[in-house]
Formats: C-alpha cells, structure tokens, sequence
C-alpha cells in the first residue's frame, strides 16, 4: 500500500476554505483532515480530538520541546499547533492528509517536509471577497478591512505554493483540488516500484 501525501490548503479568511473542504472530504473518502492542537478552553459543543486536541500550557511545551509539531504558533495568549503523530499515522494508512493552514504555519511545514504540496486557494476577485465576508454577518467594518489587509499580504506568498485554486463556485474548486491530488500520485516516484522487476 502506498504511503499518503500531505496537502497544506492556505488562503485569506471568506475565501470559503471550510466550505470546500467538508465538500472535498465527501467526495475523495481517503482523506484525513488534521485536527490542531490547541491550549485555549474549549467552546460549548467542541469535542477534544474532533474539532481539536485540547492540551494544557505545560504539555503544548513539552511537545514542543520534543519536536512534536509540524508547525506552532501562539495566537491571543493561545498556542496552536499541528501534531506530526496524527499526521503520520494517517499517512502510514495509506490516507491523504489535509492542513488546513495559514502561511506562516505552512512556511514552518515545508521547512521540516519540502515534500508536502502547497495548494493555495483565492476569491475570483476582491470584490467577491469583500462580499463574502460582509454576508457572513460575523465582522464588523472594521475587522472586514482588517482581514482584507491581512489577505493582500497573504497573496504576496501566493506564487511560492505549488498548486492556485480559485474558488469560483465549490463545486470547481473541489474538482480542481480532487484533480491535483490525482496527479500528485501519479508522479514516477511513486508508481515505478508497482512495475519494477522483483
């Protein structure tokens, strides 16, 4: 059995990351989704090792300490973390595994696994943006132009990922993303030991 790949997914908040994501996981069901660790409370209804693995301040540390994390980062007076246990059991299984990450935390991935594909995913247009986080009704004015600041910063790094998907419609960009990590498992690397001579 094949080996999984690591797929880190970045790209601005209100590009509809979470949207495409849940669409994507129903559609390719060999995917893992890496669930973050974190030293914040948990909020009403959130389950630990489902919507995070919830460790107190001195164990966030000590897994620091022993290089337990692909990336890190504080956050608020929080820490937040992508634990390489999840991550390479998934992998070992044979599983695709998806980060869900911003760039500074996929500068930190690709550090440590040059090998992980880097897709980033982009509105149409900045309008398109801007509406979209207007609509979700959860930002002020303010805090909108504040994360469409953060997001012009963001796409300065854009053409260092491997893959850009523009999220048009979901349905395209979960095409998109299926077709990538298609040919991703069919580079030679990965294929020639099926025909090599035993």
């Amino acid at each position: 059995m094949n080996k999984g790949k690591t797929f880190i997914i970045s790209g601005p908040s209100g590009v509809g990351k979470s949207t495409v994501l849940h669409a994507l996981l129903e559609k390719r069901k060999n995917l893992y989704f890496s669930v973050s660790a974190t030293t914040r409370e948990p909020r009403p209804g959130e389950e630990d090792g489902i919507h995070y693995h919830f460790l107190n301040v001195d164990t966030f540390r000590e897994w620091i300490a022993k290089d337990e994390f692909l990336e890190y980062a504080e956050y608020v007076g929080n820490f937040y973390g992508t634990p390489k246990r999840y991550v390479d059991a998934a992998m070992i299984e044979g599983k695709d595994v998806i980060l869900d990450i911003e760039v500074q935390g996929a500068i930190q991935v690709t550090s440590k696994r040059p090998e992980t594909v880097r897709i980033f995913i982009a509105p149409p247009s900045w309008g398109e943006l801007e509406r979209r986080l207007t609509e979700r009704g959860t930002d002020t004015p303010d805090k909108i132009q504040k994360r469409l600041l953060r997001a012009k910063v963001e796409f300065q790094t854009a053409h260092t990922y491997d893959y850009f998907v523009i999220n048009d419609t979901v349905e395209n960009a979960v095409n998109e993303l299926d077709a990538i990590m298609t040919a991703e498992h069919c580079k030679p690397q990965d294929r020639m030991e099926i025909i090599s001579a035993k």
